[in-house]
């Protein structure tokens, strides 16, 4: 119920106690906290079973944990019928990644470095270029003017 409380906090809650209650009423109350969290289970675990019963025998094998939409999926991934966890080991994230920024560099994942420097003008002529460069205009040529922007 607590697991992420460490240590420190923990300290700090039974400090705060002490002081709220005092020493002599905090045993009372404690007990009090713990009788009503037995009562609030008991009940819970009552009204599950109440559940259980009124759904029937075809329902036996039913957990309210699966209510959790994040539990449901977990439990249905991992059932192999789907033979998704095929599908999940063959999938390499890193590999593919790797070939779509090759792709966007507008580089073979084939060719080395050294020859691709050299075949670079003759492959280009049948790629597009992806790299994105800034248009200069010419000496004598003007800058495109757009007469809706003044």
């Amino acid at each position: 119920m607590f697991n992420d409380i460490g240590p420190l906090e923990l300290v700090t809650i039974i400090v705060l106690a002490v002081l709220v209650f005092g020493p002599d009423k905090l045993p009372k109350v404690i007990q009090d906290v713990t009788r009503t969290i037995r009562k609030i289970r008991e009940f819970s675990d009552s009204a599950k079973q109440d559940i259980r019963n009124e759904l029937g025998p075809e329902f036996k094998d039913f957990e309210f944990e699966d209510l959790n939409p994040k539990t449901f999926i977990r439990k249905q991934l991992d059932n192999d019928e789907l033979g998704l966890k095929e599908i999940r080991n063959g999938f390499d994230l890193k590999k593919e990644m790797a070939e779509v920024t090759d792709a966007v560099n507008s580089r073979d994942s084939e060719t080395s470095p050294s020859s691709s420097s050299s075949s670079s003008s003759s492959s280009s002529a049948g790629r597009i270029d992806m790299t994105k460069k800034p248009e200069t205009p010419g000496n004598d040529e003007r800058p495109p003017f757009d007469a809706d922007a003044t």
